[in-house]
């Protein structure tokens, strides 16, 4: 996503890195004006409602412009970078920064015959946006000039204080905006207390620090008058960050926020429970953790009760469906998309197995292994997220017993795992300690009807209480 300028000045804009996602935060800036970027390169990383993604740049040139500094959420067709290309590229990199004295800019607009031509780079690589990565790095174009070791200096001092260079010297962490509005309103960051996450100073912190002093300056202009001094409010960013830590609501949140919502108040969820003797299905996760057909494979409670899930739904075929509100139709599906709820740094995801209802065991267990310990990463990509049909929710790992869970937009049910514990348990006439667990089914009501729901939960509970009817029923 580009657009051709005057001068030969590019201006790359926000993609849809999501199937219809429209805005992104920028995480990081790889990249700052004056430098030279390659085809292919990555320029920066930025967040969506789904995942973070490194954008690569489509084209070589120079730097001209960043928009918008990090942290800020963009909405998608927006221009984020300029970049001088073809012959504006040489004038570019003055057109940043000031030269000291007039006379040196023609030897800085200059580059040698050598340097003009780079070479292109080898090893393109497939990403999810743009053209591939390229495997060269960032390079800052060479001025020639009698004071560079001076703007040498100078570029290094400026390129720590945009936290793209080292730190000397212990110094407040603080993003580059925050650091402006301090210097705008005279305070020493130093000085003051951060609130943000890892120790980071936010704007609040800064506008806090301010408050204090702001208010004692204004009594001794108040004496004179002989009048009662009026209350001087407080500025309505300022809160006690001892007290209060207030969290932006963006990315993976507010996509989590606006979707539960939209589903709370759009499907007319309910909700069933039943508890269930799962000990039967305990000895069976330890009998296939030796199995060599598992070898190097993650085998848990999870992978069984996904598998029961999927033979339930495959008995009961028409709660794997949606709702159609335009053309007022409930779409069945014939494939089960089964998502997984992780938790995960950036908040709640659920990607999901494709085509989950087709796979044998191991290769679900394989399945799920790659899903979690992605998702872990931080390295789920937008595409692995849609299209799910039904969700497994594990709150057992909580050690919760159950609960209701809300249904991912579009999807017709999802079923909550609770925590399996030793609990007494009437077993063929005796009271014994039995491996016990609760599970609660959530489900549309405007596509499944009670005995459609019921039916679904009843068969997952008798097969987790008898495994062999994975056979029987399957």
């Amino acid at each position: 996503m580009t657009t051709m300028t005057e001068g030969s000045v590019r201006e790359f804009k926000m993609p849809d890195v999501g199937e219809g996602l429209t805005e992104a935060e920028i995480l990081k800036w790889y990249v700052q004006p004056g430098d030279t970027v390659t085809d292919g390169q990555i320029v920066c990383e930025v967040e969506t409602a789904k995942a973070a993604v490194e954008l690569p740049i489509p084209y070589d040139g120079v730097v001209r412009e960043l928009h918008f500094p990090e942290g800020t959420t963009v909405d998608v067709g927006t221009s984020i970078i300029a970049v001088a290309v073809g012959d504006a590229a040489a004038a570019a990199a003055p057109v940043q920064e000031a030269a000291p004295e007039p006379a040196e800019a023609p030897a800085a607009q200059a580059p040698a015959p050598a340097e003009a031509e780079e070479k292109k780079p080898e090893g393109r690589q497939p990403v999810l946006v743009g053209y591939g990565v390229a495997t060269s790095s960032t390079r800052r174009r060479p001025r020639k000039s009698p004071g560079a070791p001076a703007q040498e200096a100078s570029a290094a001092i400026q390129a720590e204080m945009n936290g793209h260079g080292p730190v000397t010297r212990e110094r407040p962490l603080a993003k580059p905006p925050v650091r402006k509005l301090a210097k705008d309103l005279g305070v020493d960051l130093a000085t003051v207390v951060p609130s943000g996450p890892d120790g980071v100073i936010t704007r609040e912190d800064v506008h806090a620090a301010v408050a204090p002093a702001t208010a004692p300056a204004e009594a001794p202009e108040a004496a004179p008058a002989a009048t009662p001094a009026p209350a001087v409010p407080a500025p309505a960013v300022s809160y006690d960050t001892a007290r209060e830590t207030r969290i932006p609501v963006k990315g993976v949140r507010k996509a989590t926020a606006a979707a539960m919502v939209g589903s709370a108040f759009t499907a007319p969820h309910v909700t069933e429970f039943v508890t269930v003797d799962v000990t039967r299905t305990m000895k069976l996760v330890e009998e296939l953790k030796q199995d060599k057909e598992f070898t190097g494979l993650r085998v848990n409670p999870l992978l069984l009760i996904a598998k029961a899930l999927l033979v339930a739904i495959r008995r009961n075929p028409d709660v794997n469906a949606s709702w159609d509100e335009a053309a007022q139709e409930i779409v069945v599906k014939h494939y089960v998309n089964l998502g997984i709820a992780a938790a995960t740094p950036r908040g709640l995801i659920v990607p999901n197995i494709k085509d989950a209802h087709a796979k044998t065991l191991p290769q679900l267990a394989e399945s799920l292994g790659e899903l979690v310990s992605t998702a872990r990463e931080g390295k789920t990509s937008p595409a692995a997220m849609q299209g799910g049909t039904v969700t497994i929710t594990n709150v057992g790992v909580f050690g919760v017993d159950t609960g209701t869970p809300i249904l991912n937009p579009g999807e017709s049910a999802i079923l909550a795992v609770g925590a399996i514990k030793l609990q007494p348990w009437v077993h063929k006439g005796k009271v014994k300690p039995r491996q016990v667990t609760t599970l609660a089914l959530s489900f549309d009501h405007r596509l499944v009807d009670g005995e459609l729901g019921s039916k679904v939960l009843a068969d997952v509970a008798a097969i987790l209480e008898q495994p062999k009817r994975l056979l029987t029923w399957a």
